[in-house]
Protein backbone atom coordinates (compact mmCIF):
# COMPACT_ATOMS: atom_id res chain seq x y z
CA UNK A 1 0.00 0.00 0.00
CA UNK A 2 1.04 3.42 -0.80
CA UNK A 3 0.39 7.50 0.24
CA UNK A 4 0.06 9.50 -2.42
CA UNK A 5 0.60 12.73 -2.14
CA UNK A 6 -1.64 15.67 -2.46
CA UNK A 7 -2.04 19.74 -1.87
CA UNK A 8 0.92 21.52 -0.84
CA UNK A 9 2.97 18.40 -0.18
CA UNK A 10 3.01 17.12 -4.16
CA UNK A 11 6.40 15.63 -4.19
CA UNK A 12 8.00 12.54 -6.39
CA UNK A 13 7.93 9.07 -5.62
CA UNK A 14 4.78 7.01 -3.62
CA UNK A 15 5.73 6.94 -0.05
CA UNK A 16 5.27 3.46 1.16
CA UNK A 17 3.63 3.14 4.55
CA UNK A 18 5.05 0.34 6.30
CA UNK A 19 6.50 -3.65 4.82
CA UNK A 20 3.34 -4.79 3.56
CA UNK A 21 1.96 -4.96 -0.07
CA UNK A 22 5.06 -6.21 -1.84
CA UNK A 23 7.09 -9.15 -0.34
CA UNK A 24 9.94 -7.95 -2.04
CA UNK A 25 9.48 -4.61 -0.67
CA UNK A 26 9.28 -2.77 -4.47
CA UNK A 27 7.89 -0.04 -5.22
CA UNK A 28 4.99 0.53 -7.43
CA UNK A 29 5.82 3.30 -10.47
CA UNK A 30 4.72 6.82 -9.69
CA UNK A 31 2.22 8.11 -11.55
CA UNK A 32 1.39 11.95 -12.96
CA UNK A 33 -2.11 11.46 -12.11
CA UNK A 34 -4.50 9.00 -10.54
CA UNK A 35 -7.56 7.91 -12.83
CA UNK A 36 -10.82 9.87 -11.67
CA UNK A 37 -8.51 12.71 -9.40
CA UNK A 38 -7.31 14.98 -12.03
CA UNK A 39 -5.99 17.68 -9.44
CA UNK A 40 -4.03 15.25 -7.86
CA UNK A 41 -0.39 14.65 -8.50
CA UNK A 42 2.88 12.88 -7.96
CA UNK A 43 5.67 15.06 -9.63
CA UNK A 44 6.09 18.92 -9.60
CA UNK A 45 6.52 18.71 -13.89
CA UNK A 46 2.56 16.90 -13.82
CA UNK A 47 1.46 19.56 -11.90
CA UNK A 48 3.36 22.21 -13.88
CA UNK A 49 2.59 21.04 -17.16
CA UNK A 50 0.62 23.38 -19.70
CA UNK A 51 -1.97 20.70 -20.07
CA UNK A 52 -2.07 19.61 -16.61
CA UNK A 53 -5.36 17.57 -16.68
CA UNK A 54 -7.58 15.89 -19.38
CA UNK A 55 -10.14 18.64 -19.89
CA UNK A 56 -7.48 20.86 -20.50
CA UNK A 57 -6.39 18.65 -23.49
CA UNK A 58 -9.77 17.72 -24.24
CA UNK A 59 -10.82 21.30 -25.04
CA UNK A 60 -7.83 22.50 -26.50
CA UNK A 61 -7.62 19.89 -29.15
CA UNK A 62 -11.63 21.00 -29.36
CA UNK A 63 -10.72 24.83 -30.24
CA UNK A 64 -7.37 23.69 -32.68
CA UNK A 65 -10.22 21.38 -34.87
CA UNK A 66 -12.81 24.27 -35.08
CA UNK A 67 -10.26 26.56 -35.84
CA UNK A 68 -8.80 25.06 -37.97
CA UNK A 69 -12.22 24.14 -39.77
CA UNK A 70 -13.68 28.06 -39.39
CA UNK A 71 -12.15 28.72 -42.86
CA UNK A 72 -14.24 25.72 -44.79
CA UNK A 73 -17.38 27.56 -43.28
CA UNK A 74 -17.07 31.42 -43.49
CA UNK A 75 -16.95 34.08 -46.08
CA UNK A 76 -13.70 36.12 -47.02
CA UNK A 77 -13.91 39.27 -45.39
CA UNK A 78 -14.73 37.10 -41.55
CA UNK A 79 -12.11 34.59 -42.37
CA UNK A 80 -9.78 37.65 -43.00
CA UNK A 81 -11.15 39.37 -39.78
CA UNK A 82 -10.35 36.11 -37.66
CA UNK A 83 -6.76 36.69 -39.15
CA UNK A 84 -6.61 39.81 -37.46
CA UNK A 85 -7.75 38.36 -34.28
CA UNK A 86 -4.81 36.22 -34.42
CA UNK A 87 -1.84 38.61 -35.21
CA UNK A 88 -3.51 41.24 -32.52
CA UNK A 89 -3.29 38.42 -30.08
CA UNK A 90 0.38 37.97 -30.60
CA UNK A 91 0.99 41.81 -30.40
CA UNK A 92 -1.41 41.70 -26.95
CA UNK A 93 0.98 38.47 -25.60
CA UNK A 94 3.75 40.62 -26.26
CA UNK A 95 2.35 44.22 -24.51
CA UNK A 96 1.23 41.28 -21.43
CA UNK A 97 4.82 40.36 -21.01
CA UNK A 98 5.60 43.99 -20.46
CA UNK A 99 2.92 45.31 -19.07
CA UNK A 100 1.02 42.69 -17.43
CA UNK A 101 4.10 39.88 -15.71
CA UNK A 102 6.59 42.50 -15.49
CA UNK A 103 4.78 45.53 -14.77
CA UNK A 104 6.09 48.24 -16.97
CA UNK A 105 3.53 50.20 -18.47
CA UNK A 106 3.86 50.98 -22.24
CA UNK A 107 2.41 53.01 -24.49
CA UNK A 108 4.95 52.49 -27.39
CA UNK A 109 3.86 49.27 -28.57
CA UNK A 110 2.54 50.79 -32.08
CA UNK A 111 5.89 52.33 -32.66
CA UNK A 112 7.54 48.62 -32.49
CA UNK A 113 5.01 47.33 -35.07
CA UNK A 114 5.34 50.15 -37.22
CA UNK A 115 9.12 49.15 -37.39
CA UNK A 116 8.29 45.07 -37.85
CA UNK A 117 6.10 46.43 -40.61
CA UNK A 118 8.60 48.39 -42.48
CA UNK A 119 11.92 45.60 -41.39
CA UNK A 120 9.59 43.34 -43.41
CA UNK A 121 8.63 45.75 -45.86
CA UNK A 122 12.40 46.91 -46.96
CA UNK A 123 13.35 43.29 -46.54
CA UNK A 124 10.57 41.25 -48.56
CA UNK A 125 8.86 43.96 -50.86
CA UNK A 126 9.71 45.02 -54.38
CA UNK A 127 11.90 47.95 -55.15
CA UNK A 128 10.83 50.85 -56.92
CA UNK A 129 11.72 54.52 -57.72
CA UNK A 130 10.66 55.36 -54.61
CA UNK A 131 10.96 52.53 -52.10
CA UNK A 132 14.00 50.33 -51.23
CA UNK A 133 13.33 46.25 -51.65
CA UNK A 134 15.12 43.34 -51.17
CA UNK A 135 12.74 40.76 -52.07
CA UNK A 136 13.68 38.25 -49.89
CA UNK A 137 11.95 34.96 -48.68
CA UNK A 138 9.27 35.49 -45.78
CA UNK A 139 11.65 32.91 -44.11
CA UNK A 140 14.22 35.65 -43.97
CA UNK A 141 12.02 39.07 -43.74
CA UNK A 142 9.88 37.58 -40.62
CA UNK A 143 12.38 36.98 -37.53
CA UNK A 144 14.07 39.99 -38.85
CA UNK A 145 10.68 42.00 -38.15
CA UNK A 146 10.88 40.92 -34.94
CA UNK A 147 14.63 40.78 -34.44
CA UNK A 148 14.68 44.59 -35.37
CA UNK A 149 12.41 45.94 -32.85
CA UNK A 150 13.70 43.98 -30.47
CA UNK A 151 17.32 45.45 -30.84
CA UNK A 152 15.82 48.77 -30.76
CA UNK A 153 13.51 47.99 -27.85
CA UNK A 154 17.11 46.63 -26.29
CA UNK A 155 18.97 49.90 -27.23
CA UNK A 156 16.23 51.99 -25.64
CA UNK A 157 15.87 49.64 -22.13
CA UNK A 158 18.33 50.94 -20.39
CA UNK A 159 16.60 54.47 -19.84
CA UNK A 160 13.25 52.90 -19.34
CA UNK A 161 14.77 50.73 -16.72
CA UNK A 162 15.30 53.79 -15.06
CA UNK A 163 12.06 55.29 -14.56
CA UNK A 164 8.60 53.76 -13.65
CA UNK A 165 4.48 54.40 -13.74
CA UNK A 166 3.65 57.38 -15.26
CA UNK A 167 6.86 58.48 -16.13
CA UNK A 168 7.60 55.08 -18.17
CA UNK A 169 4.37 55.60 -20.03
CA UNK A 170 4.94 58.84 -20.78
CA UNK A 171 8.57 57.83 -21.97
CA UNK A 172 7.29 55.14 -24.40
CA UNK A 173 4.45 57.39 -25.60
CA UNK A 174 7.11 59.52 -27.00
CA UNK A 175 8.56 56.89 -28.89
CA UNK A 176 4.92 56.67 -30.56
CA UNK A 177 5.65 60.67 -31.98
CA UNK A 178 9.09 60.28 -33.08
CA UNK A 179 8.18 57.11 -34.83
CA UNK A 180 5.42 58.63 -36.75
CA UNK A 181 7.56 61.98 -37.40
CA UNK A 182 10.54 59.58 -39.08
CA UNK A 183 8.33 57.19 -40.49
CA UNK A 184 6.85 60.47 -42.33
CA UNK A 185 10.54 61.95 -43.43
CA UNK A 186 12.06 58.33 -44.23
CA UNK A 187 10.29 58.09 -47.75
CA UNK A 188 12.81 55.77 -49.01
CA UNK A 189 11.73 53.44 -46.94
CA UNK A 190 7.79 53.98 -45.92
CA UNK A 191 7.22 56.04 -48.91
CA UNK A 192 6.40 58.97 -47.30
CA UNK A 193 3.30 60.33 -45.50
CA UNK A 194 -0.36 59.63 -47.35
CA UNK A 195 0.92 57.79 -50.04
CA UNK A 196 2.78 54.37 -47.79
CA UNK A 197 4.31 51.86 -49.87
CA UNK A 198 3.11 47.93 -50.49
CA UNK A 199 4.08 45.47 -47.64
CA UNK A 200 6.58 42.32 -48.49
CA UNK A 201 5.91 39.86 -50.92
CA UNK A 202 4.17 36.70 -48.96
CA UNK A 203 6.69 34.02 -50.18
CA UNK A 204 7.45 31.67 -47.94
CA UNK A 205 10.34 29.08 -48.91
CA UNK A 206 9.39 29.56 -52.50
CA UNK A 207 5.43 29.00 -52.40
CA UNK A 208 3.63 32.22 -53.26
CA UNK A 209 1.01 32.64 -50.23
CA UNK A 210 -1.16 35.20 -52.39
CA UNK A 211 -2.16 32.45 -54.68
CA UNK A 212 -5.15 29.32 -54.94
CA UNK A 213 -4.69 26.44 -54.35
CA UNK A 214 -6.64 22.95 -54.15
CA UNK A 215 -6.81 20.91 -50.99
CA UNK A 216 -9.33 18.02 -50.61
CA UNK A 217 -11.24 19.30 -53.24
CA UNK A 218 -11.65 23.25 -51.62
CA UNK A 219 -10.13 25.46 -53.43
CA UNK A 220 -7.84 27.50 -50.88
CA UNK A 221 -8.01 31.50 -51.49
CA UNK A 222 -5.83 34.33 -50.35
CA UNK A 223 -7.50 34.70 -47.10
CA UNK A 224 -7.49 30.95 -45.89
CA UNK A 225 -3.64 30.44 -46.59
CA UNK A 226 -3.19 33.62 -44.24
CA UNK A 227 -5.38 32.61 -42.02
CA UNK A 228 -3.68 28.87 -41.87
CA UNK A 229 -0.07 30.75 -41.44
CA UNK A 230 -1.03 33.33 -39.01
CA UNK A 231 -2.69 30.59 -36.81
CA UNK A 232 0.71 28.44 -36.97
CA UNK A 233 2.79 31.51 -36.00
CA UNK A 234 -0.03 32.29 -33.63
CA UNK A 235 0.35 29.02 -31.54
CA UNK A 236 4.17 28.56 -31.73
CA UNK A 237 4.17 32.26 -30.22
CA UNK A 238 1.58 31.89 -27.63
CA UNK A 239 3.13 28.53 -26.35
CA UNK A 240 6.86 30.40 -26.32
CA UNK A 241 5.40 32.99 -24.26
CA UNK A 242 3.47 30.40 -22.25
CA UNK A 243 6.50 28.44 -21.02
CA UNK A 244 8.51 31.98 -20.83
CA UNK A 245 5.93 33.10 -18.33
CA UNK A 246 6.48 29.56 -16.27
CA UNK A 247 10.59 29.81 -16.19
CA UNK A 248 12.54 31.57 -14.18
CA UNK A 249 12.72 34.48 -16.10
CA UNK A 250 8.99 35.09 -16.21
CA UNK A 251 9.18 34.46 -11.97
CA UNK A 252 11.71 37.33 -12.06
CA UNK A 253 9.32 39.48 -14.37
CA UNK A 254 6.59 38.48 -11.50
CA UNK A 255 8.85 39.59 -8.69
CA UNK A 256 9.65 42.75 -10.29
CA UNK A 257 6.25 43.66 -11.17
CA UNK A 258 4.94 43.13 -7.75
CA UNK A 259 7.50 44.61 -5.25
CA UNK A 260 11.04 45.69 -7.53
CA UNK A 261 12.74 46.72 -3.80
CA UNK A 262 12.09 43.04 -2.47
CA UNK A 263 13.19 41.33 -6.03
CA UNK A 264 16.18 43.49 -5.48
CA UNK A 265 17.10 42.30 -2.21
CA UNK A 266 16.35 38.94 -3.43
CA UNK A 267 19.05 39.08 -5.65
CA UNK A 268 16.60 39.56 -9.10
CA UNK A 269 18.77 41.93 -11.45
CA UNK A 270 15.95 45.10 -11.68
CA UNK A 271 17.52 46.54 -14.92
CA UNK A 272 18.77 43.16 -17.02
CA UNK A 273 14.55 42.12 -16.24
CA UNK A 274 13.21 45.13 -17.68
CA UNK A 275 15.84 45.20 -21.01
CA UNK A 276 14.94 41.60 -21.00
CA UNK A 277 11.21 42.38 -20.81
CA UNK A 278 11.31 45.36 -23.31
CA UNK A 279 13.09 43.28 -25.63
CA UNK A 280 11.22 40.05 -25.97
CA UNK A 281 7.91 42.65 -25.76
CA UNK A 282 9.58 44.91 -28.58
CA UNK A 283 10.28 41.74 -31.02
CA UNK A 284 6.26 40.41 -30.27
CA UNK A 285 5.03 43.65 -31.33
CA UNK A 286 7.33 43.69 -34.99
CA UNK A 287 6.11 40.33 -35.32
CA UNK A 288 2.57 41.22 -35.10
CA UNK A 289 3.19 44.45 -37.30
CA UNK A 290 4.74 42.64 -40.32
CA UNK A 291 1.68 40.17 -40.23
CA UNK A 292 -0.95 43.22 -39.84
CA UNK A 293 0.26 45.01 -42.81
CA UNK A 294 -0.38 41.38 -44.91
CA UNK A 295 -3.78 41.69 -44.05
CA UNK A 296 -4.29 45.13 -44.90
CA UNK A 297 -2.63 45.38 -47.89
CA UNK A 298 -0.13 48.43 -47.63
CA UNK A 299 1.23 50.45 -44.94
CA UNK A 300 1.11 54.31 -43.80
CA UNK A 301 3.40 56.00 -41.38
CA UNK A 302 -0.11 57.23 -39.92
CA UNK A 303 -1.06 54.00 -39.30
CA UNK A 304 1.45 53.52 -36.17
CA UNK A 305 -0.30 55.74 -33.62
CA UNK A 306 -1.25 56.57 -30.39
CA UNK A 307 -5.09 54.93 -31.11
CA UNK A 308 -2.87 51.75 -32.07
CA UNK A 309 -1.47 51.44 -28.69
CA UNK A 310 -4.52 52.10 -27.17
CA UNK A 311 -6.56 49.27 -29.16
CA UNK A 312 -3.65 46.80 -27.73
CA UNK A 313 -4.10 48.27 -23.81
CA UNK A 314 -7.60 47.54 -24.66
CA UNK A 315 -7.15 43.78 -25.35
CA UNK A 316 -4.54 43.49 -22.33
CA UNK A 317 -7.11 45.19 -20.36
CA UNK A 318 -10.22 43.07 -21.09
CA UNK A 319 -8.66 40.46 -21.94
CA UNK A 320 -6.90 40.26 -18.70
CA UNK A 321 -3.37 41.22 -17.41
CA UNK A 322 -0.84 38.79 -16.61
CA UNK A 323 -2.44 36.15 -18.42
CA UNK A 324 -1.97 34.35 -22.21
CA UNK A 325 -5.30 33.67 -22.30
CA UNK A 326 -6.33 36.82 -21.85
CA UNK A 327 -4.62 38.49 -24.61
CA UNK A 328 -6.33 36.10 -26.79
CA UNK A 329 -9.97 36.38 -25.12
CA UNK A 330 -9.01 40.14 -25.59
CA UNK A 331 -7.74 40.25 -29.05
CA UNK A 332 -11.17 38.49 -30.48
CA UNK A 333 -13.18 41.22 -28.56
CA UNK A 334 -11.04 43.96 -29.97
CA UNK A 335 -11.02 42.93 -33.12
CA UNK A 336 -14.44 41.65 -33.57
CA UNK A 337 -16.58 44.08 -31.50
CA UNK A 338 -16.31 46.86 -34.33
CA UNK A 339 -18.01 44.02 -36.62
CA UNK A 340 -21.01 43.96 -34.59
CA UNK A 341 -20.97 47.04 -33.64
CA UNK A 342 -21.27 47.86 -37.80
CA UNK A 343 -24.21 45.27 -37.73
CA UNK A 344 -25.85 46.99 -35.28
CA UNK A 345 -26.14 49.81 -37.39
CA UNK A 346 -28.30 48.44 -39.93
CA UNK A 347 -30.50 47.66 -37.02
CA UNK A 348 -30.82 50.57 -34.33
CA UNK A 349 -31.68 53.72 -35.94
CA UNK A 350 -29.63 56.14 -33.63
CA UNK A 351 -26.07 54.28 -34.72
CA UNK A 352 -25.25 55.12 -38.27
CA UNK A 353 -22.56 53.99 -40.65
CA UNK A 354 -21.41 57.55 -41.75
CA UNK A 355 -20.54 60.66 -39.13
CA UNK A 356 -23.04 63.15 -38.74
CA UNK A 357 -26.59 61.40 -39.76
CA UNK A 358 -27.02 59.69 -36.46
CA UNK A 359 -27.03 59.85 -32.73
CA UNK A 360 -23.95 58.25 -32.87
CA UNK A 361 -21.42 56.93 -35.43
CA UNK A 362 -20.03 53.62 -35.51
CA UNK A 363 -16.74 54.91 -34.41
CA UNK A 364 -17.78 56.81 -32.03
CA UNK A 365 -19.67 54.05 -30.42
CA UNK A 366 -16.65 51.82 -30.98
CA UNK A 367 -14.23 54.43 -28.94
CA UNK A 368 -17.16 54.77 -25.68
CA UNK A 369 -17.46 51.14 -25.31
CA UNK A 370 -13.81 50.62 -25.05
CA UNK A 371 -13.02 53.81 -22.66
CA UNK A 372 -16.35 52.05 -20.40
CA UNK A 373 -15.27 48.58 -20.74
CA UNK A 374 -11.86 49.62 -19.59
CA UNK A 375 -13.31 51.20 -16.45
CA UNK A 376 -15.75 48.39 -15.85
CA UNK A 377 -12.71 45.94 -16.00
CA UNK A 378 -10.31 47.86 -13.64
CA UNK A 379 -12.70 48.18 -11.13
CA UNK A 380 -14.73 45.86 -11.30
CA UNK A 381 -12.96 42.72 -12.32
CA UNK A 382 -9.10 43.20 -12.77
CA UNK A 383 -8.75 39.91 -14.52
CA UNK A 384 -11.18 40.91 -17.43
CA UNK A 385 -12.85 38.00 -19.41
CA UNK A 386 -10.41 35.93 -18.50
CA UNK A 387 -11.28 36.49 -14.62
CA UNK A 388 -14.83 36.12 -15.64
CA UNK A 389 -14.25 32.71 -17.17
CA UNK A 390 -11.89 31.57 -13.67
CA UNK A 391 -15.25 32.45 -11.68
CA UNK A 392 -17.67 30.78 -13.57
CA UNK A 393 -15.42 27.50 -14.27
CA UNK A 394 -14.53 27.83 -10.45
CA UNK A 395 -18.40 27.58 -9.81
CA UNK A 396 -19.05 25.02 -12.10
CA UNK A 397 -16.31 22.53 -10.72
CA UNK A 398 -17.51 22.95 -7.11
CA UNK A 399 -21.35 23.28 -7.64
CA UNK A 400 -23.25 22.42 -5.66
CA UNK A 401 -21.31 23.93 -3.30
CA UNK A 402 -20.58 26.92 -2.32
CA UNK A 403 -16.88 26.89 -2.01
Amino acid sequence: MSLQVDGAARGGADVPSGGGGGGDGARRRPRSRVRGRPQLYTSYAADQAIWNTPAKRAWTLALVAAVLVLPFLLSRDLTSLLTTVFIFAIGGIGLNLITGYAGQVSLGHAFFMGLGAYTAAVFGGESTDRVVGLGLDMAIWLPLAGIVPAVVGLVVAPLAARVRGLYLAILTLGLVFIGEHVFKEARSITGGAGVGRAPAEPVLFGVDLSGRYHLFGYILSREDVFYFVCFAIFLVMAIAARNLTRSKLGRAFAAVRDRDVAAAVMGVSLRRTKTLAFTISSFYAGIAGALLVLVIGRVTPTSWNLFLSIDFLAVILIGGIATISGSILGAMFVVLMPRLVSELADVVPFISTSPGTGVFSVFQLQTMLFGALIVLFLVLEPRGLYGLWVRARNYWKAWPFSH
